[in-house]
């Protein structure tokens, strides 16, 4: 049996998430960025990722009313997307959990341009949920472009009728729910991972769909940046990884998260989306 590295409120295993995760009792959220295809070199213990056997064990270790969040993207293979991604969210529905939103993390940068199709500069957030998601903490920070003004206008009904809108006539707020499109900066600094995980990701999921002393779980932990916000956040955090030189730095990152003072902590960046209503 895997014994885990106790830190603070997080136990990390160094190992392989199906050995550890029938081990476990289940989770208020699974936050996860896990290999992605072939697009990266993860290391020598991880070099196809098999991810149908994840699938069924991950479902089954979220609590009623948890939320796995799983950020992937595709390769091109043979000069065609693989379509990974939507295979594996088609899997987690079969599995029994809702596909509760589809959110998009659009990127700064494009990592492999190609000459044959459009700039790929988005990443899939498939948000699932075991039932209905137990907590919705809506970050409110997108400026609306009518705030003070009283709402108006119709919706039209399914006989193709209009209806008055429920808010009719309620002032605009100053700033309004995100959408589901995320613009993130990944100013993460290298820490040896090949593909760390943007702060703000874990940290905003982390705050939109768990409390305080939620346990979130991420069964392929990188370097921990999920660990790390979980530190910083007050939740209890499961950590797997199979490649020993990642667990390290993943120790090494949530250590010292719990070691600086939260007065120092640099919340992540602000995320800016432009005011379309």
């Amino acid at each position: 049996m895997i014994k885990p590295v106790i830190i603070g409120d997080c136990a990390l295993y160094q190992g392989d998430c199906l050995e550890v995760l029938p081990t476990l009792n289940g989770v208020d959220a699974i936050i996860t960025s896990p290999p992605y295809d072939s697009l990266r070199d993860y290391g020598e213990n991880q070099s196809i990722f098999d991810w149908p056997r994840f699938v069924a064990p991950l479902a089954k270790g979220l609590l009623s009313g948890g939320v796995l969040v799983w950020n992937v993207a595709d390769a091109v293979e043979n000069g065609s997307e693989t379509g990974s991604s939507f295979r594996q969210a088609l899997a987690f529905m079969d599995a029994g959990l809702r596909l509760h939103d589809t959110m998009l993390y659009l990127k700064t940068n494009v990592n492999f341009p190609d000459a044959v199709r459009y700039e790929n500069g988005f990443e899939f957030m498939f948000v699932f949920s075991n039932g209905p998601p137990a907590t919705f903490n809506p970050i409110k920070d997108r400026p609306n472009k009518y705030a003070g003004l009283a709402m108006h206008g119709t919706d039209r009904q399914r006989d193709g009728s209009l209806k008055p809108i429920s808010g009719l006539g309620r002032l605009v707020n100053r700033n309004g729910k995100r959408f589901n499109w995320w613009f993130l900066t990944n100013n993460q600094p290298d820490n040896g991972h090949p593909a760390p995980m943007p702060y703000a990701m874990a940290a905003d999921h982390i705050t939109t769909w768990t409390n305080t002393g939620d346990t979130i779980l991420d069964p392929f932990m990188g370097s921990g940046t999920t660990g790390v916000a979980c530190a910083k956040m007050g939740r209890k955090f499961i950590g797997i990884e199979l490649e020993p030189k990642h667990f390290d730095i993943a120790c090494k990152r949530i250590e010292d998260a719990y070691a600086q003072p939260d007065l120092f902590v640099q919340p992540p960046e602000n995320l800016v989306q432009e005011p379309l209503v």
